[in-house]
């Protein structure tokens, strides 16, 4: 049996180190979490089972008890220049809105960028939509966080699948694979 751990907020019936709950992630979720050389920052990476009809943002904070400002949403984004498209991904909390249009496309070197295609995210990330997560994107993938996800104590994101949620110290999300922390991503 699992000891459930002490959690830094929210309200939930089950929880567990994600690590030894890695069945219930996302493959490439748990790949990483299994084989990431920041063995601490792995371990400290928590798996909080919830409701999958209640997966959106505001629904979720407001049924689990989770603080607005301790939520963050991963979008991915598909930067264009020339012939290439880039795909990349952003971590901003849930109060704030991640900046495409001038941030994403200056920092990514690209003419344009946009908010990329479901089926184009779900497909390059191996997850769920609505559950789409900074644990275990592609390896070649920028990972733009936001400067304030960074400075949280804890930060709650997707598990890879719409069912569960993990929660993480802010630091251990900008220190991801291809993490740059960039001050003014969100606003």
């Amino acid at each position: 049996m699992i000891d459930q751990p002490l959690l830094p907020f929210g309200r939930f019936e089950s929880a567990a180190p994600a690590l030894e709950v890695a069945d219930r992630l996302a493959a490439p979720v748990a790949g990483l979490l299994e084989a990431w050389d920041d063995r601490e920052a792995a371990r400290s990476v928590l798996y909080v089972d919830t409701d999958p009809e209640k997966a959106d943002t505001a629904v979720f904070c407001e049924t689990y008890d989770v603080p607005l400002d301790a939520s963050a949403n991963c979008v991915v984004v598909a930067a264009r220049r020339g012939g290439e498209t880039t795909l990349a991904a952003c971590l901003a909390l849930a109060t704030t809105r991640v900046d495409v249009n001038r941030v994403v496309r200056k920092h990514l070197e690209a003419r344009k960028a946009s908010f990329a295609p479901m089926d184009t995210a779900v497909e390059a990330t191996g997850m769920e939509y609505g559950g789409i997560t900074p644990v275990g994107l592609p390896a070649d993938w920028p990972l733009l966080v936001d400067a304030a996800v960074a400075a949280v104590p804890f930060v709650l994101v997707g598990s890879g699948r719409r069912r569960g949620k993990l929660i993480l110290p802010g630091r251990v999300a900008a220190a991801l694979p291809g993490a740059v922390v960039l001050p003014d991503l969100a606003g």
